[in-house]
């Protein structure tokens, strides 16, 4: 994986597009069991329409959602060219410590814990300005 990887270069690993392909940009990976990377979260996005007008707040599923996302480019480097796709498979252990708003630059850290091949679950942090803002466990399940 030549890093970092642009938005243009996790459109070609991930199915996301706009307004829910929610990485950025890949700062840092060691190909197998991390990955890191970031959100830019402005105040255009879509889910400020509505959550909550006057007091714009990332909702925490998409908080959750980006975590998965950058989880799942990692993984999906083993599956370049075959028809298959990342899913939830189940979400743990998620503490939301801090709101996400307008402005913020949300960091993302994830680590492979255990890796079955189609399967695995990972723990991911997202911060903003070395705050975290959640934390949770996911598993993921590579699929058609």
């Amino acid at each position: 994986m030549n890093l970092p990887l642009t938005i243009e270069d996790i459109k070609k690993i991930l199915p996301h597009r706009y307004p829910f392909l929610l990485v950025d940009r890949v700062t840092a990976s060691d190909g197998v069991k991390t990955i890191q990377g970031y959100k830019n979260v402005t105040g255009n996005e879509d889910f400020f329409q509505g959550h909550f007008p006057g007091n714009p707040v990332m909702p925490g599923v998409l908080v959750i959602e980006a975590l998965a996302q950058l989880g799942a480019a990692l993984l999906m480097q083993r599956f370049v060219g075959q028809q298959v796709y990342a899913y939830f498979a189940g979400i743990e252990k998620v503490r939301f410590k801090k709101q996400v708003v307008p402005g913020d630059r949300l960091d993302l850290d994830v680590l492979v814990v255990r890796d079955r091949g189609k399967f695995a679950v990972i723990e991911g942090k997202a911060s903003v300005d070395g705050q975290l803002a959640c934390e949770a466990t996911l598993m993921c399940m590579v699929g058609e």
